[in-house]
């Protein structure tokens, strides 16, 4: 395996957190999502970050992959701050052109709510690069098990879920491919997108789209080859259980609920 992490892709170890069960990790991961909407002030953000970071050194990843894995997604990030720098006003302005104007306020929104979602990617990266494909997917089906009974496709969201986390990193891998062959080819990729730059963007497009249709189309042939008819009979090898683990990851996760509050509120009392 790779060195390197990319986005969505499993990164093997030996730790607590890789032994939890999916389901527990799965919902802690929502709960954590939680945890980080709450944050309301900067301490509060600083104390949920501080807990995620604790998250990652018990999973053994090192921070550096983590951030290399987030790092095509950092661009909505950055889109985010910047939409808040515009449309946020009040306090002193430091420059102002136009219907243009940068304020104290939406200097901060933009540093606030790009570090709330910062925190959010790194939280959900860190269920992927400790889990499975196939131990996601089993969870999502296992937890959406009651719903069948009411006619929701608890498989086949499963299945579908699986399949974009297996293929998303595989395509990841396929756009870097296709981007160094164009640029070998003397495509230009900095070009003003206002001045033919869509144009040349083409070319990372319809390759990229044409691996997606032919894996798609491999796939599904590959499924009737082996006469699939969804998950019924189906069984697992290492059957989901809840562990002594589970309780711990559970625990940690409520204290980081508890101390962002609390943080939110000795700052309101402040």
């Amino acid at each position: 395996m790779s060195d390197r992490a990319i986005i969505g892709q499993y990164w093997p170890e030996d730790s607590v957190v890789h032994a939890m069960d999916p389901r527990a990790k799965f919902l802690l991961s929502l709960v954590l999502m939680v945890a980080v909407f709450c944050a309301a002030t900067p301490l509060a953000l600083a104390v949920a970050a501080l807990f995620i970071v604790a998250f990652y050194l018990a999973s053994r990843i090192p921070l550096l992959q983590a951030l290399r894995a987030l790092a095509p997604l950092l661009v909505l990030v950055l889109l985010t701050a910047l939409l808040n720098v515009l449309f946020v006003q009040g306090g002193q302005v430091y420059f102002q052109w136009g219907i243009i104007c940068i304020s104290e306020k939406g200097l901060q929104s933009a540093v606030f709510i790009g570090c709330r979602l910062f925190l959010l990617l790194m939280g959900m990266s860190l269920l992927t690069l400790t889990t499975t494909t196939l131990d996601i997917t089993a969870a999502f089906e296992r937890l959406m098990a009651p719903l069948a009974r009411i006619g929701v496709p608890a498989h086949e969201l499963g299945m579908i879920l699986g399949i974009a986390l297996r293929f998303l990193p595989q395509f990841m891998t396929e756009l870097g491919v296709i981007y160094r062959a164009q640029v070998s080819r003397g495509a230009h990729f900095n070009v003003n997108p206002f001045k033919g730059g869509v144009q040349t963007l083409t070319a990372l497009m319809i390759p990229l789209f044409t691996s997606a249709f032919r894996h798609a189309e491999t796939l599904s042939a590959a499924m009737e080859a082996r006469c699939y008819h969804g998950g019924n009979g189906q069984t697992r090898l290492s059957p989901l259980q809840f562990t002594w683990r589970d309780a711990a990851g559970a625990a940690a996760v409520a204290l980081m609920l508890v101390a962002v509050i609390a943080t939110n509120v000795a700052g309101g009392l402040m």
